[in-house]
């Protein structure tokens, strides 16, 4: 959790830098500057974007991708920290099923993102602060423990909730 929180307040680490001064291609690696932590925008959507960090660690907790809203920086309203870390974690493994894969994240999942983690069949979601105007993974709705869908992940709410919390609430001041 204290990773996504990084993540929320600072914007994912920058690349290695080359002889040439920009990005090392050599860790962008098939990915491209997408997939790569410090890819587009890395750092430059903070202040503008709603704090909110993701992770996803593999089966291993070997850290796969992460995750910042950017939907003022990009102007799309699904790049939500969870839509991208997960989208950055299938393009690294090369499938878009996440079994055994877990999402961690600053703020309870919308019902897009809680959506997305029941479809990329990820395993465990831990959040940390509760969101009672949009949160469905026990706020308002529980996507995740729907028992209608054909998957539903473990989950683990409320870690860090005060810490996460105060991140937002600062943000909003």
């Amino acid at each position: 959790m204290r990773r996504a929180l990084e993540i929320a307040t600072t914007g994912p680490a920058p690349l290695p830098a080359s002889s040439s001064g920009g990005p090392d291609p050599g860790a962008l690696g098939a990915l491209g500057a997408l997939g790569a932590p410090g890819g587009p925008g890395a750092g430059e959507s903070a202040g503008v974007d709603v704090p909110v960090g993701a992770v996803v660690y593999g089966p291993d907790g070997t850290e796969l991708a992460v995750g910042r809203n950017e939907r003022e920086l990009t102007g799309d309203p699904t790049a939500h920290a969870e839509v991208l870390a997960l989208r950055r974690a299938a393009a690294r493994l090369g499938r878009w099923r996440l079994d055994d894969c877990t999402l961690v994240v600053t703020l309870e999942p919308c019902t897009m993102c809680a959506g997305a983690l029941v479809l990329a069949r990820i395993s465990t979601v831990v959040f940390g602060a509760w969101e009672p105007k949009t949160g469905a993974a026990g706020s308002l709705w529980d996507v995740l423990r729907d028992r209608r869908l054909n998957h539903r992940p473990e989950v683990y709410s409320g870690v860090l909730a005060a810490e996460n919390a105060a991140v937002l609430r600062a943000f909003f001041r």
